[in-house]
Formats: structure tokens, sequence, C-alpha cells
């Protein structure tokens, strides 16, 4: 049964439809004393209601508006319409969605792992939405392919992965064999990726995180998320210049990406680089439900300039 804090929240996540694709939208109103229009954009493997606690924390400094992505949160895919989902794709979708939820307004945009490279490759289609943002933050975010802390190996054996599974009938016998509740509640805690969301953990927490985790496999395309994968593998934001700062939350402990490879392609992409460092001990944990256990994604520094008049 939903508390009393979850209903409130369920209460601003209202349909969304782009280009005939049904899905989700979360909209929380402003506080009294703060104008500024946020718009998070959340990575793979995501709902809007995972990233419930960093809206809350996000919405102490202004208005959150959160979208579905095609092929994640329960969205429906490209593929519905015939279409990939290229990062190109992927980046004129938020153009679209920007246009049609600001007009002209100003706006401040996170975007969380590969939500930012979408961002970035958005920004450097559309200069005119560029030119709007009065804030820009990367959450553990990348720009290029050679972010990735992978050995060749490992990246060989993702790589070969995605491809077989960003096929329709691979996928779908992925997804009805493997991905059933029962079979995932077996042995996924056991997966190289799974294990350091898990370790630690009492029985509840346990039982929690595995029940999002069903979720959150269910509730994503999983030819979308194999094929954004390698989108990521071959990923070069590094070509066009945007004249406009970055704010990146790293975090030393991320076991996907290296946050001096960030940095560096970071700058060159950027006109200046600010980063705010996270204590957390992971990329990003599966229950995110509240503004606790999300608040050190937003340090200091960068709560600090989220404070700051537009």
């Amino acid at each position: 049964m939903a508390d009393k804090s979850e209903e409130k929240f369920l209460q601003y996540i209202k349909p969304l439809v782009i280009d005939g694709l049904h899905g989700r939208v979360l909209s929380l109103p402003a506080p009294e004393d703060h104008d500024r229009e946020i718009l998070f954009i959340y990575g793979q493997h995501s709902t809007i209601e995972r990233w419930r606690g960093l809206s809350a924390v996000f919405n102490e400094y202004g208005a959150v508006t959160m979208p579905d992505l095609p092929g994640f949160g329960g969205m429906d895919s490209f593929y519905k319409i015939g279409k990939e989902p290229t990062m190109d794709n992927l980046a004129d979708y938020l153009a679209t969605f920007i246009k049609s939820q600001y007009g002209d307004k100003r706006l401040s945009i996170a975007g969380m792992s590969i939500g930012f490279a979408m961002v970035t490759r958005m920004l450097q289609r559309h200069p005119d939405i560029a030119e709007r943002v009065d804030l820009l933050v990367s959450i553990v975010g990348l720009a290029h392919h050679d972010d990735f802390l992978f050995t060749p190996g490992r990246m060989r054996f993702y790589r070969i992965g995605s491809t077989i599974f960003s096929r329709r009938l691979p996928a779908w016998i992925f997804r009805n064999v493997f991905l059933q509740p029962a079979w995932l509640r077996r042995v996924y805690k056991y997966s190289r990726n799974a294990k350091q969301k898990f370790e630690d953990k009492d029985k509840a927490e346990l039982r929690q995180t595995m029940d999002m985790e069903i979720i959150l496999w269910h509730a994503n395309d999983l030819r979308t998320q194999m094929f954004t994968n390698l989108e990521m593998f071959k990923l070069d934001n590094c070509t066009t210049r945007l004249p406009m700062p970055v704010w990146h939350v790293d975090v030393e402990a991320d076991r996907y990406f290296d946050g001096t490879q960030v940095e560096r392609h970071y700058r060159m992409i950027f006109s200046d680089f600010y980063v705010a460092r996270s204590d957390v001990d992971n990329h990003a944990p599966s229950v995110i439900a509240d503004a606790q256990t999300a608040a050190p994604y937003l340090p200091p520094a960068l709560r600090h300039e989220l404070s700051k008049a537009r």
C-alpha cells in the first residue's frame, strides 16, 4: 500500500505522447521561493519512480520535469514507429519535448549517465535550445567511448551480447525466458553487474532491491537497452564544441566510467568544467526512493550553484 508521500508523488505523473509514442512525465511544481525550471533526464534501466528521491532533492531548487524516454520507463520504443534508438534520434526526441514543454523559457538540465550523453548530443544538434540553458549538470555522465573502465575482454563480451540481444527474436526469447520474476529472483543477484547493488543488505533491503530490479527489467525495452549499449560503445560527443560550462558529479567508486577521462572529454566539449565529488559507493543503486538516499548525488558545491538566482 502506497504511503502518503508516495501518493503525493504519483499525482504529479501524467500521460505523455510524442510522435505517437506513449509514456509518462513527472512535473513537480516549484517551491514558492525558487523559479528555476529543472529538466532531469534519467539513464538506462530506469523508471520515474526509481528517481523519486532525486527529483525531490532537485525540487528544493525549482520545478522539476522528468519525461520517459522511448523504450525506457514503460514508454513505447522507437521500434514501434520504425525507428532505431540511435543517439541522434534520442537527442531529437529530447529537443521535441523541450520545445513543447518549455517554449522559449530558460531552463536547467541535468542528465544521469547515458542521459547526459543524450543531452549533450541534443544541445549540439539544437543550438537554439543550448542558448536557453542556464545550468548544465552531468551526474556520473560520459562523453566518449573511451570513458569506460572495462577491460578489452569485458568490452568485447558486452559488445557481442548487446549486438545479439538488440535483435528482435533473441530479445523476445531473453525477455520471456530469463527475465521472468522467478528466474531473476534466483540468479540475478549473482551476476557481475548486480553484485554491488546487493552486497551488505539485510533481508528487507534485498527484497526491496530485487522487487525494483524486476520492475526495471520489465519496464525497459530490452532491444532498446542493448542498442543504446552499442551507441555508448562507439560514442564520440567531442566533435562539436558547446560555448557553455558544465557541472559534473563525479563518483570515485563508479564502476563504469573513468572520471579522469570524462573530465578530459568534457573539457574538449564545454567552455568550462566544474566538478562536484560525491561519496556514494555505486554508479547508481536500484532503489533511490527518498531524498535522504538521493542527497549525496547533489554535493554541497552543486547545491550552492542551484540555489543562485537565475
